[in-house]
């Protein structure tokens, strides 16, 4: 076997050892994307139920309250940043990262001081590798995430929405994270969880024929507010966090396909220049068998004179 032909064979061969890793990547992404979308589909009624009444409670009352009472000066606000400890997800993770990148940038345009939550070693690995400050991260659950993991990561949130910011809090959060629209289409997002926008709601509301129920407070508007904010803040970002993970899931199982599609390409490819490369040696070959029987068959002759 030729040296050229013996390259091509090693290349095959390790393709092919390639294409069945990400074929089976492949597989796995969609059975983890499946599992996700049904958490997301069983986690999105209760937090947008969760929304409505802490709008109605916010409308109904004239309680000065953190969870909807805009500040009259923000002067610090919390960016809260979803990305996941794994790559090998296409562009999931940088588009999150730019977008994050370009709320701050319009939020330091309007003379407000960000503070950097991040949720994900690829998040948190970009910032380091920046030398940027993160506030705190938090790693190592993205891919399935739990309510556990939404708490651990409101807790902080929650503390610094409450205090004042004089005192290292802050006046507003908001929230990335990639939301899950179909199997091919995910968008990178963000919004501002708090203060809650109970105009936007409202009329988000009305707008779907919906009507916000209306509520007795017992003991009082701002002892309910206090009660909902922690599960307010906690659903939503469990919410995102499902979403994030669906989102990356269905990335991973796009760029897997697209990889394994190519290792089959370059496969063929191989495939035809190795055949190229063994019809050129057995041509040779051959050339040289009647090469060597032609001039077998003229010293033959000569000697017969």
């Amino acid at each position: 076997m030729g040296a050229q032909l013996r390259v091509y064979k090693r290349r095959i061969k390790s393709v092919t050892a390639t294409k069945k890793i990400t074929k089976a990547m492949e597989m796995i992404a969609a059975s983890r994307v499946v599992k996700a979308q049904r958490k997301v589909a069983a986690s999105t009624p209760y937090a947008t139920e969760l929304t409505r009444a802490v709008t109605a409670v916010g409308t109904g009352s004239n309680t000065n309250h953190p969870l909807t009472t805009e500040p009259e000066t923000a002067t610090r606000t919390a960016v809260l940043l979803l990305t996941s400890d794994r790559g090998l997800a296409g562009a999931f993770n940088s588009n999150a990262i730019k977008a994050a990148e370009k709320l701050t940038a319009r939020l330091e345009a309007e003379g407000k001081e960000v503070e950097i939550y991040i949720v994900g070693r690829r998040g948190v690995a970009h910032y380091n590798f920046r030398e940027r400050k993160i506030a705190e991260q938090w790693t190592g659950f993205t891919d399935e995430p739990t309510y556990a993991d939404a708490k651990k990561v409101a807790g902080p949130l929650i503390e610094a929405i409450e205090k004042d910011s004089a005192e290292g809090g802050v006046d507003e959060l908001s929230i990335v994270y990639t939301e899950f629209i179909s199997m091919m289409t995910q968008s990178a997002v963000d919004g501002r969880l708090l203060p809650l926008s109970l105009e936007e709601v409202a009329e988000e509301s009305k707008s779907k024929g919906e009507i916000l129920p209306l509520y007795d407070f017992e003991p009082s508007a701002e002892d309910v507010l206090d009660a909902l904010l922690p599960r307010y803040v906690e659903s939503r970002i469990y919410n995102a966090l499902l979403q994030s993970a669906a989102s990356k899931h269905a990335a991973t199982r796009r760029a897997m396909k697209s990889a394994t599609d190519n290792a089959g390409d370059l496969i063929n490819s191989l495939s035809r220049l190795a055949n190229a490369a063994r019809q050129a040696e057995i041509t040779q070959e051959i050339s040289e068998i009647v090469g060597g029987t032609a001039a077998l068959s003229d010293a033959t002759a000569g000697s017969d004179k």
